[in-house]
């Protein structure tokens, strides 16, 4: 053929290399974190674990209630759904699993709202940041596993690295478009006003794009929740264990009750997020 002149591209051993260098050079920091941070999911699983099901159901109960605007479906749909979780015998393999989701979707919140403000007060930054997002949401969820054994092991920790980089992009980038909506007049009366820049990142543009920046939150929880299974396949407990044990062993049911409970647990963390923010936005 035409191109058979042009040698391969050794891509797949520079990734190699450069993933045995990094985890060579930085080990001291990688078992830091996997030391440290495991310990912390672990106590925080164990803590939940302390509070009798029958208390949690109900204050997620109340919480359902309240942020729904006193309305009662989501907080009987909660009662309902997580008692059957219960009844299956799955309520450690749910605590596993919203501790996971928990701690991803809050590191997503916390590296990807600076990130998208860069993004948006920056042209040269969205310009750089933009195809780094569109590769991390198009790569299959599957790939980002491999790095994370690499540097962590087997666990809950490398499941919430993989977790991180696959539903980081929403908040990154609502961030980014709900600051860039925000009116011109609004940042010009700002400026006009004296305004430094934090003043008006703070209180006028933030603010404002806090509809959009919660959207993008939701979707950031929403995929870190669907990467329970895969992260499950490099030894997350929770869940999505028990489905991809009952898939190995070809368990109709019992894999059906995992999904189940996923499913009810998805349902309820939707709600939720969206009731808080439509209510923060009243």
């Amino acid at each position: 053929m035409m191109l058979d002149f042009i040698p391969e591209i050794p891509i797949s051993d520079w990734t190699t290399d450069f993933t045995k260098w990094v985890t060579d050079k930085f080990a001291f920091l990688f078992d830091f974190i996997k030391d440290n941070f495991g310990s912390l999911m672990e106590f925080l699983t164990a803590q939940l674990m302390v509070i009798p099901p029958i208390i949690f159901i109900l204050i997620i109960a109340v919480l359902a209630f309240f942020l729904s605007g006193k309305k009662f479906g989501l907080a009987a749909f909660s009662i309902v759904g997580l008692w059957l979780i219960y009844n299956q015998g799955l309520w450690e393999h749910l605590m596993n699993t919203l501790v996971l989701v928990l701690i991803a979707s809050a590191l997503s919140v916390i590296i990807g709202i600076p990130v998208g403000i860069l993004m948006a007060k920056s042209k040269i930054a969205e310009t750089i940041i933009t195809p780094i997002l569109d590769f991390m949401q198009t790569m299959p969820a599957f790939v980002y596993l491999i790095p994370a054994v690499a540097f962590f092991g087997i666990g809950m920790v490398p499941g919430v690295f993989a977790s991180l980089i696959f539903a980081s992009p929403p908040t990154v980038r609502f961030t980014n478009l709900g600051i860039r909506q925000v009116s011109k007049e609004l940042v010009e009366a700002s400026d006009a006003f004296g305004s430094t820049g934090a003043q008006k990142l703070f209180k006028v543009e933030l603010p404002m794009a806090k509809a959009t920046i919660s959207a993008g939150i939701n979707q950031t929880v929403m995929l870190a929740l669907s990467m329970v299974v895969t992260a499950s396949m490099i030894g997350a407990p929770g869940l999505g264990r028990e489905v991809l044990s009952a898939l190995q062993r070809a368990q109709v049911g019992p894999g059906f009750v995992a999904g189940i409970g996923i499913v009810i647990l998805a349902i309820i963390i939707d709600r939720l997020t969206q009731s808080s923010s439509k209510k923060e936005n009243m």
